[in-house]
């Protein structure tokens, strides 16, 4: 079973996404390294761009508890709902400059990418938090170009840290890789954690040992901080 968000979030499991998928062969590496979600890039200027014919044949040999998201950027509703519909995605994830109202009346629960620099306020993204399943906080770079994502630089964690707990559902990008994955964790206990350059040998290739690293230290953090949390609890 898939389960919800909100499931996830009520039980304490980390959602571990590998974002970037352009082949059957890196699904398989990332399904069989333990990985919760996959995500398909339908940005055309992304080097893990993939078509979504091409989607469609990775995501039918998925196996079903496995979540398949579809990364947009500024796209139009129309084209966003047919992708979804012929893929069979269960989530969307928006990383471009969507106003709030356009995530109402999609057709699949929404992800809402905003980006952490310099000078962030929590406030530009909890005006996203009753219209979007979630929030994805990801590397806002310095100067006036701005990457809608797949940066591969991390931002300062600090400027996140209790966001999680304010929001329906928190995932974490933005410079993830095997070895800072279990601090990134520590630091902002969020809900997921989402990768896709940090586990690449080339760009849009996955390198299985960098894939299977990443999911063992995420998994390692996740058990460390439900630790801490019950013994915080104390006995029932």
């Amino acid at each position: 079973m898939k389960g919800t968000l909100a499931d996830r979030v009520n039980d304490g499991r980390l959602l571990v996404k590998i974002c970037g998928i352009t082949s059957p062969a890196d699904a398989a590496l990332a399904v069989a390294a333990g990985a919760d979600a996959l995500g398909f890039v339908f940005w055309f200027m992304s080097p893990r761009k993939v078509d979504p014919a091409r989607a469609v044949e990775i995501a039918r040999n998925l196996p079903a508890s496995v979540l398949r998201v579809g990364v947009f950027v500024d796209r139009p509703r129309e084209e966003m709902d047919g992708i979804a519909e012929a893929v069979g995605l269960d989530l969307l994830q928006l990383h471009g400059d969507e106003p709030p109202e356009a995530l109402a009346g999609l057709s699949r629960p929404v992800l809402k990418a905003v980006r952490v620099g310099k000078g962030f306020a929590g406030e530009e993204a909890l005006r996203y938090s009753r219209c979007a399943a979630g929030l994805v906080v990801d590397t806002r770079l310095p100067g006036e170009t701005q990457m809608p994502g797949g940066t591969g630089v991390p931002f300062d964690w600090s400027l996140v840290e209790g966001l999680a707990a304010r929001v329906p559902f928190l995932m974490l990008a933005g410079g993830l890789g095997p070895l800072n994955v279990a601090q990134a964790i520590r630091a902002v206990r969020p809900h997921a954690v989402d990768v896709s350059s940090g586990v690449e040998g080339l760009p849009g290739r996955k390198d299985p040992g960098k894939v299977r690293e990443f999911v063992e230290a995420a998994r390692a953090a996740e058990k460390e901080v439900l630790a801490r949390t019950a013994a915080r609890s104390g006995p029932a």
